[in-house]
Parts: structure tokens; sequence; C-alpha cells
């Protein structure tokens, strides 16, 4: 059962005692492909770096709301020439800690929309407490390939996304006792949703609390699959044929 990791944070220290036998592993257990996630200057370029390293491992680039105050476009425009580079992000907007200040937030966002557009590459999007601001600032500048990674809003937000065109990705959290997604994934089209762990965070249950990796996508297919009442061996093949096209990775 292949399947795509959409999410992944793999540069970071958690993995650095088993990185490498770690995404090997994955390899063996039909994760067909990861893309490992940029959110600042450092992690952008350990993504590409990881990229390089791995031939079914992939990059974005980008710097996330938390880090908009370090915002250097020029990384940006370098990184994203790399042919690993499959999307800009994970940028957007976070309304809930307010690590940078609100205009900066909006105004680091706005420009690497421009910048995706400029390098033809879709958006991956980090949205806390922030659902129609992210919404009229991608409507406004027009964005084309979006993606709404751990999607968090209600069934009539993501009903507005897929009017668009957009996709929405499911992590660990849909297996929480307190998930109020439901409703979204029994409705959602087939070609509108990705699967994803955003480990080493976001462990689904029984793992909660515990480091998340690739290898626990399963049990986010296996949610997906029982809320729709479809299999799992279905799930996997809708996300990861969602998950190719949208990345434009070449399936194997």
């Amino acid at each position: 059962m292949k399947i795509v990791e959409t999410h992944a944070h793999l540069d970071l220290p958690d993995f650095d005692q088993d990185r490498d036998q770690l995404i090997r592993q994955c390899r063996q257990e039909d994760i067909i492909n990861i893309i490992d996630i940029g959110y600042n200057k450092e992690t952008s370029e350990d993504a590409v770096r990881l990229a390089e390293k791995y031939d079914f491992v992939y990059a974005t680039v980008g710097y996330h709301p938390h880090e908009a105050s370090d915002y250097q476009p020029d990384v940006i425009k370098q990184l994203a020439r790399h042919p690993k580079v499959v999307a800009i992000g994970e940028i957007g907007l976070d309304l809930f800690r307010n690590i940078s200040p609100k205009k900066t937030q909006k105004e680091v966002f706005e420009d690497q929309i421009i910048l995706s557009q400029e390098y033809n590459l879709p958006l991956v999007i980090h949205d806390r407490d922030a659902h129609e601001e992210c919404y009229e600032i991608l409507k406004k500048l027009q964005a084309k390939k979006v993606v709404f990674h751990c999607f968090s809003g209600d069934i009539v937000f993501a009903e507005k996304l897929i009017k668009e065109g957009w996709k929405l990705s499911f992590t660990g959290n849909i297996t929480y006792n307190n998930s109020n997604l439901h409703d979204v994934i029994r409705m959602i089209p087939e070609d509108s949703f990705f699967v994803e762990t955003d480990c080493p965070y976001l462990s689904p249950l029984p793992l909660r609390g515990k480091r998340n990796s690739p290898l626990n996508l399963l049990l986010v297919v296996e949610k997906i699959a029982d809320i729709r009442l479809q299999t799992p061996k279905e799930i996997a093949e809708i996300t990861t044929r969602n998950a190719l096209k949208f990345f434009n990775i070449p399936a194997k």
C-alpha cells in the first residue's frame, strides 16, 4: 500500500540520532515519497540537502509566520530554482501565538505567494486562528495551487476552499477524541485531500505524546478510511494520486 508523506520535518534535531535509518525504513514500508518542509532559512536549506541525499525525498522552502520577522526573500529565490523543491511553504498566518507582528506576517505571506507564482510552485499554508485572513490574501493574489496543511477549519470553511480548487491535508490530530474534523472528512471530494504527519509533532493515537514519524502515516490513513467507510488501500491510493499530481512528482 503506497503512501506519500506530504508534510514532515525530518531535518529537525529530533531525528539526529536515527534520521538515515528512519528514512530507509520509510522506503521499505512503502512510503514512496516524503516532502520535507522548510519554515525558515536554516530548515529550508536543510530540507533541500535532505532531498539531494535521497531520491524519493523532496523539499519545500519558505518562512513560517513565526519566522516572518527574519524573512529573506533572496533565500527563497535561490532555493526555489532547485529541481527537488516542489512548493513554497510552509507559509501563512498564525494569529494564535502572534510571535511575529500581524502586519509583518501578512506582508511576508503576500510576498511569498507572489514568489510562488514567479517560480510556478504550489503553496503549503499554515493557518492557525486565521482562516478568513488567509483566504482573503490568497484570493486577492489569485493563488491557484494551494494546500491548507493540518486543516483545522469547519465544514463551511472547507467547502469554501474546495470551491476554489484548493486542497486540505489531514494529520494525526484527526484521531484525537476531541477532533471536530470527521464531518469535513466525510464530505470532502476524493480529489481534494492528502495525508501528512507533520512529524515530529501531532502523533496519532495511540502514540500521542511520543515523537511522530512518517511511519505513523498509516494510522491517519486508517482513521480516514474508517470515517469515510472506505478501505485503507483506497485512501492510500486516492491521497497518493492527489499528492503526486499537486506537487508535480513523477510516479514510480
